[in-house]
């Protein structure tokens, strides 16, 4: 009885602070430009995060509740310890107001859990791990590309910019509607992250209402605490325009959408991120956003927070079991 109070106590503020961790990469730019209210981003953020993971949340869950971590050794309480370490360094992010990979931590906790019990499938971790490297460096390299078509503001595309401004309105809706593509991305892919260790260890037998239970707790977070990290990256590393906002939104949504259908857990913290960083690059050049203070706190917040995982969630198993 216990051990299930604290589960749904876990899976309530770890759901919190990923809905943090979520609207900041999914809301930021639209929010910080003021183009869209603070209500009707949590609604908007709220409705698709739920549509994402029920309608392509699966293959993600399946991943993480069995992928890397046999079924057959996800009881109750080795799920206990996944989600307590995942929130930790979640959590740990979160104070320092940077949005963190969810996914990051939650596989590195799974890993250390593992390894901690010497039963680990390295294949699926090898198969996983390369898509954290690519997918990135192809949202960054991605963004350059089209924002070069764009910026700086020259003869050759003077009739873009003449377009921009007699359909501002029409633009706008677009940065909208990529801000919610962004959403259900984060839902198909990292709501998976608590619900996957659930279903296999049993504490919730269908992975589809799983997965719509957990999303509301992204939406709780992001109602109560998801201000606080939203402008971080969209407003301290480079000011944002609309059109950048729609172009960081489609192409990270996109790139994390595929991983999803491949049952990838990705991070679209990183996805963004990688993306700001290419349209930073493009305007101040790529040394000024390299030597940035903020991009240097992010980087170190990535590093720390996973490894805070792994570390946490190996000692605790090779203490308990």
């Amino acid at each position: 009885m216990i051990e299930i109070l604290l589960l749904i106590i876990l899976v309530i503020f770890l759901g919190m602070n990923m809905g943090v961790s979520g609207i900041a990469p999914s809301f930021a730019v639209s929010y910080c430009t003021n183009i869209i209210k603070e209500k009707s981003t949590m609604i908007l953020f709220g409705i698709f995060v739920v549509l994402g993971a029920v309608l392509l949340g699966h293959n993600v869950a399946k991943t993480l509740g069995g992928g890397i971590l046999p079924k057959q050794y996800i009881d109750i309480n080795i799920t206990l310890i996944i989600l307590f370490c995942t929130s930790l360094g979640l959590f740990a992010a979160n104070l320092l107001k940077i949005p963190q990979s969810t996914s990051w931590a939650t596989v590195f906790s799974i890993v250390g859990v593992g390894l901690a019990i010497g039963h680990l499938e390295s294949k699926k971790i090898f198969s996983i791990i390369p898509f954290w490297i690519l997918l990135p460096i192809i949202s960054y390299f991605l963004t350059l590309f089209v924002h070069k078509r764009i910026y700086p503001p020259a003869l050759k595309n003077l009739w873009l910019y003449e377009k921009i401004l007699s359909n501002e309105r029409t633009v706008k809706k677009l940065s909208i509607i990529a801000s919610c593509y962004v959403a259900f991305s984060i839902g198909a892919n990292n709501v998976a992250n608590i619900v996957g260790p659930l279903v296999s260890s049993g504490a919730i037998k269908n992975t589809t209402f799983g997965l719509f239970i957990v999303s509301i707790t992204f939406i709780v977070g992001a109602i109560f605490w998801g201000k606080h990290t939203m402008c971080t990256v969209g407003e301290n590393i480079i000011p944002f325009g609309v059109i950048s906002a729609t172009i960081v939104g489609f192409i990270t949504a996109t790139l994390l959408i595929c991983a999803s259908i491949m049952g990838i857990p990705q991070s679209l913290v990183q996805l963004n991120a990688a993306s700001v960083f290419a349209i930073s690059h493009n305007k101040n050049g790529f040394s000024e956003t390299v030597s940035h203070s903020t991009t240097k706190k992010i980087f170190f917040v990535w590093l720390i927070s996973p490894l805070l995982a792994f570390l946490s969630a190996y000692l605790i198993t090779k203490v308990t079991k």
